[in-house]
Parts: structure tokens; sequence; C-alpha cells
């Protein structure tokens, strides 16, 4: 006959104690994986905020680049045409005491030439318009009238104001007459 200690020792089940010890390395093997999660979190948010930080000053540095290049980008331009300003100034003290016009006339038209070729060295180009055909990507009509050959009809007939193109893109569009 069986004693109850031996019933009791049969009863139980092996797989039971093991389960009893998986349990114990399951609890300890999760708080280790926890702390482990909890250091990778606190690594990826301090990387997360240091990259917050970075593009944040990159956006504000480009920001005030942005301000600073339309506060001084007419700088180089205008600086080119302080020569000419100084040659209007010389020409208005040297014009007092003259009277023939055509030295006036001559002073006028060299700091003319000297005002188009430093456009011209910025990269300003006058369109031409006269006889060619009407281009609504470079022309303005201000009005058709009839052609005086067949050969103008759809082409500008005469420009009213010049248009002007900088660098390859058109800044003022030529005001023009086109013949029908």
């Amino acid at each position: 006959m069986k004693t109850q200690e031996t019933e009791s020792l049969e009863n139980q089940n092996p797989l039971q104690e093991d389960q009893t010890n998986n349990t114990l390395d399951i609890k300890i093997g999760s708080e280790e994986k926890i702390v482990e999660l909890q250091l990778k979190i606190e690594e990826l948010n301090d990387k997360y905020l240091r990259l917050y930080s970075e593009f944040d000053n990159f956006r504000k540095r480009t920001a005030k680049e942005k301000i600073e290049l339309f506060q001084t980008g007419g700088e180089n331009v205008l600086s080119t045409l302080l020569p000419l300003v100084d040659d209007f100034e010389r020409a208005i003290k040297s014009n007092v005491d003259i009277t023939d016009a055509t030295i006036i006339s001559d002073g006028v038209n060299l700091i003319y030439n000297k005002f188009k070729s430093t456009l011209s060295n910025k990269g300003l180009e006058v369109m031409k318009t006269v006889g060619e055909p009407f281009n609504t990507d470079l022309h303005e009509a201000i009005t058709n009238i009839p052609a005086p050959k067949e050969e103008l009809k759809g082409k500008v007939i005469e420009e009213l104001e010049k248009g002007y193109i900088l660098n390859g893109k058109v800044i003022r569009f030529a005001k023009v007459v086109i013949g029908n």
C-alpha cells in the first residue's frame, strides 16, 4: 500500500516544476528585456531630439541667410552703377559754364553708352522686336494695324517700349504694334 506521501509525490507532475522554474526565468528575462528596451527608447529619443535641434537650427540659419540675401541682393549691381552716378555729377558740375549744346550732348552720350555696357556686362539684353513674328512669351501687343506689306502680317511692325531679358529670363515684355 502506498502511503499518502508517496501518492502526493506520484501525483505531482514533473512538468509543473519546470513551469515554475520557467516562470521565474521569464520574469528575470523580461525584467532585463524591459531595462534593455528602456535604454533603447532613451537612445532613440536622444537621437530624435538632436536631429530635431539640428533641423531647427538649419531652418533658422537658412531663413536668416535668405533675409540677408534679399537685403543685400542688389549690392553688386548698385556698386557697378555708382561710377555712373559719379560721371553724372561731374557732368552737372562741368555743364554750369558750357553754352555749346554739342559738348553736353557728347557727354550725355558717353555716360549713356557706359551705362548700357555696364548693364550688358550684368547679363541684360535688349529684345529684337521689329520685323520678328509676334511671340506672347516676349511681346505685349498694344494694338493691331493693317500690315503695309503682306510679309509683315502677324509680325511686329513697331516697338513702343523696349523689352529686356536678364540672363535668359524676360524681365520686361516689349510693348509692340502688330500687323494684320
